[in-house]
């Protein structure tokens, strides 16, 4: 415990505190602007925080779930709710936070999630798109949610994942999750071995979120499934810069799924990625849109939903071992070309920019280096690419799959498939 009582000391914080006090010193809320990169909108400033207004989430509880519930609501208003250092706070049910205002959230110590398979798949908050499920959600107005490179999330995957391998109807929650969060700051929290996706941000703005650490640690065979896209800009997703980002051994940075379900509308708009390291990964810049395939067809994948994808910008990205370094798709899971063609897509793909791509593929598909099919020239409209500088691992002359596509836009090697 001397280290527990240094780091409390340093932080001013006194150990098991739980209600609000004017004795403790809270280190600073971290000063962080998006770059190089910047929003055409600046987030709204944070209001004042009271740093006498300090709820400690107390550690001896079994289930810190309505704890931290607690400390919230007592801390709400311009106060900060406290996860303290060296300790291990375990979430064993559903947590509801999308009630918070003005509250920062720090997070030093580790939070742990429950791996009872069997309670969560009822409890589990539950959203109906691609079956989507949360241990905890944030959610209000203003909350800023650090951890200054100390605080750890960790849903326990393992567990998960050999459940899901014996059972594949078994649901699997994702790490973290906003729902209805309009401005506010996710920096500096380690997370690791998520049961399903790291992190789904939904129905929320003027977040910024940065210094996010991320892995897997696989102790037998039964690896993550699907835990996929490093990032996805799922419907609907506008008005995103992803930036400044290494990512090792997923499905790359995607657009999608999109179309999936008949009725629904998607739209994926205004989306800049810049600067990313992408390494041993199925795919470097990805998007993925269904085929207009009826639901009930035999023999094929269901799809048909409409919309569109628009003003989306790669630029500078770097590819390390990736099975493709770009793929465009509007077959996504459908069971043939020859089914594509039959049921072209619904959603529309237009003003999509591929710039500055640069390193290598790995010899899967040598010396094919990527793929760009549209379901019909007709619903792919300026897709551009420039400065494309990919190689494959043999000596062999870059080839690009390039299916109804204008290639006088393409600085690449088109061949067909």
């Amino acid at each position: 415990m001397q280290r527990d009582r240094l780091i409390y000391a340093l932080l001013g914080i006194v150990p098991w505190a739980t209600a609000a006090t004017t004795s403790f010193s809270l280190p600073i809320l971290p000063t962080l602007t998006p770059g190089p990169k910047a929003p055409s909108i600046p987030f709204p400033p944070s209001a004042a925080r009271d740093p006498s207004k300090i709820c400690v989430v107390d550690p001896e509880v079994a289930d810190a779930g309505p704890a931290l519930i607690s400390a919230a609501h007592s801390c709400n208003n311009g106060g900060t709710v406290v996860l303290l250092p060296d300790t291990t706070y375990t979430i064993a049910s559903p947590t509801d936070l999308t009630f918070l205002q003005s509250v920062d959230i720090l997070i030093l110590g580790t939070i742990v999630f429950s791996d009872d398979v069997e309670y969560w798949q009822t409890t589990a908050f539950e959203y109906a798109y691609q079956g989507t499920h949360l241990f905890w959600k944030f959610g209000g107005t203003d909350v800023n949610i650090y951890g200054l490179g100390i605080g750890t999330l960790d849903g326990l995957g393992q567990t998960w994942w050999t459940a899901k391998r014996s059972n594949e109807t078994v649901y699997r929650p994702v790490l973290f999750g906003t729902d209805g969060l309009a401005g506010g700051l996710i920096s500096g929290i380690n997370m690791k071995n998520s049961p399903m996706w790291f992190n789904v941000i939904m129905n929320s703005s003027d977040v910024l979120i940065t210094g996010i650490n991320i892995w897997n640690e696989v102790t037998n065979s039964s690896s993550p499934p699907a835990t996929k896209d490093c990032v996805s800009f799922k419907p609907n997703s506008t008005d995103i810069i992803v930036q400044n980002l290494q990512c090792n051994g997923s499905h790359g940075i995607s657009v999608g799924s999109l179309g999936q379900y008949q009725g629904e509308y998607d739209i994926v708009e205004d989306v800049y990625v810049y600067n990313i390291s992408m390494s041993n990964a199925s795919d470097g810049a990805r998007i993925k849109i269904w085929p207009g395939v009826p639901p009930n067809t035999t023999g094929s994948s269901s799809g048909g939903g409409a919309g569109y994808v628009r003003n989306v910008t790669y630029e500078l990205f770097y590819n390390t071992n990736n099975d493709w370094a770009i793929e465009l798709t509007q077959c996504y899971f459908a069971s043939s070309q020859a089914a594509c063609d039959a049921y072209p897509a619904v959603l529309v793909i237009e003003d999509i920019l591929f710039k500055d791509f640069y390193g290598t593929t790995s010899k899967r598909h040598d010396p094919h280096v990527g793929t760009l099919v549209c379901s019909d020239p007709s619903v792919c409209k300026n897709i551009r690419a420039e400065n494309i500088a990919i190689a494959p691992p043999s000596a062999a002359v870059a080839e690009w799959v390039c299916t109804n596509m204008d290639e006088g836009l393409l600085e690449m090697n088109c061949v067909a498939a």
